[in-house]
């Protein structure tokens, strides 16, 4: 199965993007939700049969990927243990 790994930042979908085994795992970034929903929608097209987010989407961002792919497409999104919040907040605030 192809399965894509999307991250969220300060990224271009186009030049920021990697990919292993001939493509069948990649790791794209992107600048926004709606960047996200089009590769999304790409990917799903290309074939990819699984995509996972990183924590930045949060579970609105997750649910907007499986409204841009219908739902036909597991979807999943990378999440913390609550005892990690300090330490993930020092980590990713700006």
């Amino acid at each position: 199965m192809k399965f894509a790994y999307l991250i969220m930042g300060n990224f271009d979908d186009k030049s920021d993007k990697a990919e292993i085994h001939n493509g069948m795992a990649q790791i794209i970034g992107v600048a926004s939700i709606e960047d996200a929903m089009k590769v999304a929608r790409r990917l799903q097209s290309e074939g990819v049969g699984c995509i996972e987010l990183c924590g930045a989407f949060g579970e609105d961002g997750a649910r907007k990927i499986v409204e841009a792919t219908e739902n036909k497409l597991p979807i999943g999104y990378v999440t913390h243990l609550k005892e990690q919040n300090d330490v993930y907040n020092a980590a990713f605030s700006n």
